[in-house]
């Protein structure tokens, strides 16, 4: 029998971003996000959510662009750093040597030691309550070679992505590889 736990955000798991944006100056800054995902494949889109407090949120909607960076397991600290301070009074990529990059797509920065970067342009926003929700069109991804699997594409197994749980507030390495999506489940279809 399971137990009622009452209306809470226990979704998991969550990735980790890092949000690279300009602030009204031209300033590079950037925050953790875990409450992001997919949310289109055409036009591919992602959606963040960022709460009216945060210089993240008036700076995405300043410039009408940010990036999304993954974090790998090795950056673990700055990628909680950046979530725990405000870039209103500090200069987070000077304290975590991080360096921002000017993307050539959008008006955000994008982070050069994160090996995958998802350059968007604001294309929709939604206040949804403590949180607005800004859905960007992503225009091109960067990705460091190593990263890239035989078929090009961004795997995971060499991404080494953190990946949230918002019920334990906790961090997570992301698991082991298990088999190919819409794949794994055709045996089903042989027995039916």
């Amino acid at each position: 029998m399971k137990e009622s736990l009452g209306p809470k955000v226990v979704a998991m798991p969550s990735p980790v971003w890092v949000v690279a944006s300009y602030n009204a100056d031209g300033q590079p800054d950037m925050m953790t996000v875990a409450w992001g995902g997919i949310c289109c494949p055409a036009p591919p889109c992602v959606a963040i959510s960022v709460q009216q407090s945060r210089l993240t949120y008036s700076n995405i909607l300043q410039q009408q662009a940010f990036t999304i960076n993954t974090p790998s397991v090795q950056h673990i600290a700055a990628t909680d750093y950046v979530g725990i301070v405000s870039g209103k009074n500090t200069d987070k990529f000077s304290v975590t040597g991080l360096t921002p990059v000017a993307s050539e797509i959008v008006n955000a920065p994008y982070i050069q030691e994160f090996s995958l970067a998802l350059e968007c342009s604001l294309i929709h926003t939604v206040d949804l309550g403590l949180h607005t929700q800004f859905i960007g069109e992503i225009l091109d991804v960067k990705a460091d070679a190593e990263i890239l699997g035989q078929n090009g594409i961004s795997a995971a197994r060499l991404v080494k992505p953190l990946i949230s749980s918002a019920a334990d507030r906790a961090y997570y390495a992301c698991g082991e590889y298990l088999g190919q999506t819409y794949n794994i489940g055709l045996n089903f279809l042989d027995e039916n």
